[in-house]
């Protein structure tokens, strides 16, 4: 049983060493779709998913696309300022995919046009733009856990 991440161009190794540790924690799958902002011998990326590493399932893709068509059954649902429903509307199950774009863009508007029904957002006062990207990707992987019983967690 496993949810997966999936971080379209991530920027910021921080991030994306956050939630893999976050992925290491929970069983979840992290794929990250390139071009990536940061060598993944960063530094700051080891350092950010502290030696949680070997624990993390990481898948690497060439493009979204490419995500879809090895997981042809997947559910996926992304996260988007531009979203209408918020993520609490949705019942999320075993397998499902969240999909996250980069942090300074968000997700290519070709993307979220693919998946309207399936767009989803948290809300929050007109006083950010957005919040971070590994807490974004936390709450949203909490909430699919708490709804399916936290799986094998403990």
């Amino acid at each position: 049983m496993a949810f997966h991440i999936v971080l379209v161009e991530p920027e910021i190794p921080a991030n994306t060493g956050n939630i893999a540790r976050t992925c290491a924690a929970t069983g979840t799958v992290l794929h990250l779709v390139r071009p990536l902002g940061f060598n993944t011998d960063d530094r700051t990326l080891k350092r950010a998913g502290l030696d949680y590493w070997h624990a993390v399932k990481v898948e690497y893709h060439d493009s979204f696309q490419e995500v879809k068509e090895m997981y042809p059954e997947g559910r996926f649902f992304l996260a988007t300022t531009k979203a209408k429903r918020i993520y609490t509307d949705f019942a999320f199950r075993d397998g499902d995919f969240f999909v996250f774009g980069k942090e300074t863009k968000g997700l290519p508007q070709h993307i979220l046009d693919e998946h309207p029904d399936t767009l989803m957002r948290m809300p929050m006062t007109d006083a950010v733009r957005s919040l971070n990207l590994s807490n974004s990707a936390a709450i949203i992987l909490y909430e699919g856990l708490r709804q399916n019983g936290f799986f094998h967690l403990t």
